[in-house]
């Protein structure tokens, strides 16, 4: 039974940046791409497997692009993230969905990521690293600029918090 008192985990407040949804699209595409390129080149020089190989560079093809179109926009409407005075919260996953919650005072390092996708789309991604068996926390397709900020307040935040971190 609850207690009237009970805290309930609430989702995350903050969503992605929306040019995430584009730069989803545009690393689906690559992964699609070069199976279907490597499959379609053995399918040109190797005769009697001909017709299989091209059939199943279209079956990845056609299940790329059909990934493509679905996934981003879905991962965008669950993908959520937040950072409070403490912790910092991520919730991510379109079946399986993950809640990843970060106490300040756990908090070992943080970094800023922008691979080259990401700087194209002026995105990147803040990691949040912890003791945790589970892995850093990863708050990927976020503004640029707004993911400096929220490394820099994470930073001033963790600094001003007691705690080992271990």
């Amino acid at each position: 039974m609850r207690g009237e008192d009970t805290v309930r985990l609430r989702p995350p407040r903050n969503a992605v940046d929306e040019r995430a949804v584009a730069w989803w699209r545009s690393r689906l595409l690559a992964g699609t791409a070069a199976p279907v390129a490597v499959l379609a080149a053995l399918g040109a020089f190797l005769g009697p497997a001909r017709p299989w190989l091209l059939l199943a560079a279209g079956a990845v093809a056609a299940l790329g692009l059909a990934c493509t179109a679905v996934l981003p926009s879905w991962w965008f409407r669950v993908h959520r993230w937040e950072v409070t005075d403490e912790a910092v919260y991520v919730r991510t996953g379109a079946l399986w969905q993950e809640w990843r919650i970060a106490p300040m005072s756990r908090i070992q390092t943080v970094d800023t990521v922008r691979g080259p996708l990401e700087q194209t789309f002026r995105l990147a991604t803040v990691t949040v690293t912890t003791a945790s068996s589970k892995g850093a926390i990863r708050i990927g397709g976020l503004d640029h600029e707004l993911a400096a900020d929220l490394a820099e307040r994470l930073t001033a935040l963790t600094r001003a918090t007691p705690g080992d971190a271990t």
